[in-house]
């Protein structure tokens, strides 16, 4: 069984799509996470999501929907506890810390395969199904039209909150659905990666992004380009190693693109100063 034939099975197809789906959402919510100094907030949300899965174990025996849920608790609780810039990564600590501790309690109150509630941990996309599949099509639908309305006022309130909110820029409220977004964005993106490794598509593409240039909009088209690039390149390069987890080779391409960019970024740099002495 080669690689062509595996593109011809509806499940590789399947996580095709969900792979582009999350690359898509993570790809345009990243240049934001970056620009607002919430990759924790990222890791956090992620790592939770795991207790929301073993509560929609326990309670419907659907650990997506309870990840969903509980990912929504996460968002509020961020909010509220940091609701200032300083307060955000010790609130975040706070209830990580408690969220963890609470889903290894439930966890071990169902008597089921806990299988579901683990593959949020680690990612098994391989195994996405259509319901799964519509969802990750809402995420991505709810992200799009969230970005295209909320663009600039979300770019002016993560630059420069303080302006922002004295220019009429409802800054807290963007802060909140921003945090939706994300938790929507990261749960859906832990089906791919999982919790565990979501970092490699909600941060480091726009981290990359950012190496290459300072536009906004240039920003947010390269982290998208890598996202994708690091999801479905990832996932097919894991047809040819198939004793290798997709999620794997996701996180690879996505550190190599940040190193890429990274150095291509120093050397241009340096070709610069030169230039720019010898004009002087």
């Amino acid at each position: 069984m080669g690689f062509w034939f595996y593109l011809q099975q509806p499940f590789v197809q399947h996580a095709l799509m969900a792979a582009a789906l999350v690359g898509l959402s993570c790809g345009l919510i990243g240049p934001f996470v970056v620009a607002r100094g919430m990759s924790f907030a990222v890791h956090g949300t992620a790592e939770l999501a795991f207790t929301g899965a073993a509560a929609g174990l326990l309670v419907a025996d659907n650990p997506v929907a309870g990840a969903l849920c509980g990912s929504m608790v996460v968002a509020g609780l961020i909010a509220f506890f940091g609701s200032s810039r300083y307060q955000r990564d010790s609130a975040i600590g706070v209830v990580l810390a408690f969220g963890l501790g609470l889903g290894v309690l439930l966890l071990s109150y169902y008597n089921g395969f806990a299988t579901a509630a683990t593959n949020i941990l680690f990612g098994d996309i391989f195994e996405v199904s259509n319901n799964q599949l519509l969802i990750l099509v809402g995420i991505c639908l709810v992200v799009v039209v969230s970005m295209s309305v909320a663009y600039r006022p979300l770019l002016f309130a993560s630059i420069d909150p303080e302006v922002a909110e004295a220019r009429g820029v409802p800054a807290r409220a963007l802060g909140l659905a921003f945090l939706v977004l994300l938790a929507l964005t990261v749960t859906g993106a832990a089906q791919v990666v999982g919790t565990i490794l979501v970092l490699s598509l909600a941060v480091t593409p726009a981290a990359a992004a950012q190496q290459v240039s300072a536009n906004p909009v240039t920003i947010t088209l390269l982290s998208v380009a890598f996202a994708l690039v690091a999801s479905d390149g990832g996932l097919l390069a894991s047809l040819e190693a198939s004793h290798v987890k997709p999620s794997v080779f996701v996180t690879f391409f996505s550190f190599a693109i940040y190193v890429v960019c990274r150095a291509g970024a120093a050397l241009l740099r340096g070709r610069k100063r030169p230039a720019a002495a010898s004009r002087d």
